[in-house]
């Protein structure tokens, strides 16, 4: 595997020493995890404790990235840089000032909506997308504030645009891919899209089989979805998000799809209608695959090699660097002048 290490746009795993030491060894520098999807403030809070222990005791292997300049020193000390972020907004509880207190305890990405409508907006599953909402407009421009990022991975096709104009920073979505390439709910549409790059964010290519078909299945047909992206958006706006679940009990899939809200069978990212997708390689979670994507990609043609290491490196250092650092209050520019 040649370049640097990669970053990885979302994980949703258990991790421990051995798993850390996965990652390192197999060439990963930074990955945003998934410290919480249903559970409230107080519940995020503990999960945000095992990380911190999990960092003070393995501080040779990990530390927990708070700027992009973090992911640069896990880098160049040979550690994985761990960005914290949740797939819900539920941690906020509902209260603005939330959104600042968990900057300040290291959460640096949030997904508005997960996979029912919230107070913030809908789900890309929801029947009806009802929008933005007013808290939702609010949220947005808080995280702005602070320096937390805005994920649209699971928003609904309506609310995403409206979230994407609110916000006075570009955006991510972390995990998932165009419509376009392959038909599927929490992929994204051409008005979202469309929308992301004129914000200036970034679409982690998700090798999710659920959501990227039998492209999936193989590494070729991995880097191929990554072309894909590349040419539909262009490669300033296209990154890596793996979806991988690495170590997680056998409970978590039905926790992460029902939550406390559905006693029915709820199928998340699941396709009953369509005879299953091909395993795709990433089940394995053989981490150095992601460099050996990347290197298909420049050894087929389909991307150069700075172009590559944009893809897997460069766009979320970029986004994370700039996106993680509080705005200047109003009226401080002027009055340092």
């Amino acid at each position: 595997m040649t370049g640097r290490p990669v970053i990885d746009g979302l994980q949703c795993g258990r991790y421990d020493r051995a798993l850390l030491e996965q990652l390192r060894d197999g060439g990963v520098g930074a990955v945003t995890i998934t410290a919480s999807f249903w559970e409230d403030a107080i519940e995020t809070m503990d999960a945000l404790v095992k990380w911190n222990d999990l960092a003070r005791e393995h501080s040779d292997v990990m530390l927990i990235a708070r700027t992009g300049e973090d992911i640069d020193e896990a880098v160049a000390s040979n550690r994985v840089a761990i960005v914290l972020g949740t797939q819900n907004s539920a941690l906020f509880n509902e209260r603005i000032g939330f959104v600042e207190h968990f900057w300040n305890l290291g959460v640096r990405i949030v997904q508005l909506t997960y996979n029912i409508q919230n107070a913030i907006g809908s789900s890309c599953y929801e029947p009806n997308d009802s929008g933005l909402s007013r808290f939702g407009n609010e949220v947005v421009g808080e995280m702005n504030r602070v320096g937390m990022m805005v994920d649209l991975s699971h928003v609904g096709e309506r609310t995403s645009p409206q979230a994407i104009e609110a916000s006075s920073r570009p955006v991510a979505i972390n995990h998932a891919n165009a419509r376009a390439v392959y038909d599927h709910a929490r992929n994204k549409g051409a008005d979202v899209l469309d929308a992301l790059v004129a914000n200036g964010g970034v679409l982690g290519v998700c090798t999710y089989d659920n959501i990227a078909g039998a492209l999936a299945a193989t590494l070729d047909g991995s880097a191929e979805l990554i072309a894909r992206h590349v040419e539909l958006l262009g490669v300033e706006h296209v990154a890596y998000g793996s979806d991988l679940d690495p170590n997680a009990p056998a409970e978590n899939i039905p926790w992460m799809r029902n939550g406390r809200w559905s006693r029915r069978t709820q199928n998340g990212a699941s396709r009953p209608d369509l005879a299953p997708v091909p395993d795709a390689w990433i089940d394995n979670f053989d981490f150095d695959k992601f460099g050996i994507v990347r290197d298909r990609l420049v050894e087929r043609g389909l991307l150069s090699a700075a172009e590559a290491e944009q893809v897997f490196f460069g766009n979320w250092r970029r986004l994370y660097g700039e996106g993680f650092v509080p705005e200047s209050p109003a009226g401080a520019a002027e009055a340092t002048a």
